[in-house]
This record gives C-alpha cells, structure tokens and sequence, in this order.
C-alpha cells in the first residue's frame, strides 16, 4: 500500500502546480486546492465538494471501488477563499458526521 504524502509533500505538489497552499507565507487556499487536501486527508474514502451557494458547500465521502456514497452534507459554510481554519472546520464538520451515522441494516454486513 502506497504511503500517504506528508503536508509538506502535499504543499509541495501545490506549489508546483502554481496553487496556493497554508503556510507561513501564505495562510490562503482556494477552494479547489482546499478540496484537494481534504481528499489527502479522507484516503483512501473518496472525497468529493462542491459549492451549493456563494458561501456553504455539499461534502460527500464515498467508496472509491463502487462509487457508492457513504455520506453526502450539505450546507457546510465555506468561501472560495479559505484559511486553514476553515478547511480544519470543514474536516471537522464531515468527521463529525461520520461519527454519527448510523448505517442501514444492508450495510452493515460491510463493516
């Protein structure tokens, strides 16, 4: 299995794709460099977002085999432009999420 990239490496791949990342230099992030690092940070769930109005997003995770959703929220406040903060609540919100849901009986037989 192949290891995960560091923050360090991610920022990296950001900056050599002319993106902007969080860092001392440069605490901004666009939102589609924030979705990027949210997908890093819930490998090897799929991660997908897209923004429902100018200032909320719908998240959803799912299985990268079947493309099945496991999750799908919306609502979640967001910008096009974003600081670490933001992107951390974000996580938070979907992490919270995922704690309480409580799957249908038919996917139980998957855990």
């Amino acid at each position: 299995m192949k290891a995960l990239p560091t923050y360090h490496e991610q920022t990296e791949a950001l900056d050599e794709e002319g993106g902007q990342h969080m860092n001392k230099g440069s605490s901004k992030v666009t939102f589609p460099n924030a979705c990027q690092l949210m997908r890093w940070h819930f490998h090897p769930m799929g991660f997908e977002a897209t923004m429902d109005a100018p200032s909320s997003l719908v998240a959803r995770l799912f299985d990268r085999a079947s493309g099945e959703t496991l999750i799908a929220i919306a609502g979640i406040p967001c910008a096009t432009v974003m600081n670490a903060a933001d992107v951390e609540r974000i996580i938070e919100a979907v992490e919270d999420e995922l704690e309480a849901f409580i799957p249908p009986e038919s996917l139980k037989s998957y855990a």
